[in-house]
């Protein structure tokens, strides 16, 4: 799954990268449509100004992350996980930094923005972290075998945030369509990266004891 996921995160890329015409022309078609009625729609621009900026923000979505590796470590029986968990984040933080400055894609210029953002365009750190948080979450939660209206909850949650982050970078003008599709694919490839990590050792071989 993972590689999977990469090779389609690696195409998208390259695409961006290469500028591909009928991708570049897709992403400016999408984008100039979402900002006029971002320009025209002042309460709801608003309101995902909000959602972006203090609901699904980079920084809100690793304090969470913090909040639940703290939490595992208070419990004393999975500081492995607390761990596998806060290094995780650290790495996806690391890898878009990387890629951002790697591709180095100009964001969208509009003569009326509505919002602002700063470094490259791709991938969506916005996007890119809400899946990362969001899968690693989910994973956890499912392992621990919640009932299922909070499973049904906390997928409903989930999906909601990581789709919906990736709607308001492009209605706010801050990013391509491409960009949030790039942030999507590197986030679930490093969370199926991840879940393999962790689970590698139950195969020949025994689970660090503090874990269990």
């Amino acid at each position: 799954m993972a590689g999977a996921l990469g090779a389609c995160f690696l195409l998208v890329l390259a695409l961006v990268a290469l500028r591909w015409h009928p991708l570049i022309t897709v992403d400016g078609d999408i984008s100039g449509t979402t900002h006029r009625w971002a320009v025209r729609d002042h309460e709801l621009t608003r309101a995902f100004r909000v959602l972006t900026d203090w609901v699904w923000d980079p920084t809100t979505m690793r304090l969470v992350c913090a909040a639940v590796a703290v939490w595992l470590v208070w419990r004393r029986a999975a500081w492995w996980t607390a761990l596998w968990l806060a290094a995780t984040c650290a790495v996806a933080t690391i890898v878009q930094q990387t890629v951002k400055a790697a591709v180095d894609r100009p964001r969208p210029v509009w003569p009326n923005p509505v919002d602002s953002a700063h470094y490259a365009a791709f991938p969506s750190g916005h996007a890119m972290t809400a899946t990362v948080v969001c899968g690693l979450l989910l994973w956890l939660l499912h392992r621990h075998g919640p009932r299922p209206a909070v499973w049904r909850t906390a997928v409903t949650a989930a999906l909601v945030s990581v789709v919906g982050v990736g709607v308001t970078r492009v209605w706010l003008g801050v990013h391509w369509p491409s960009d949030v599709l790039g942030g999507w694919l590197a986030g679930a490839a490093l969370v199926a990266l991840a879940v393999t990590v962790h689970e590698w050792p139950r195969d020949g071989r025994a689970r660090p004891s503090a874990d269990r």
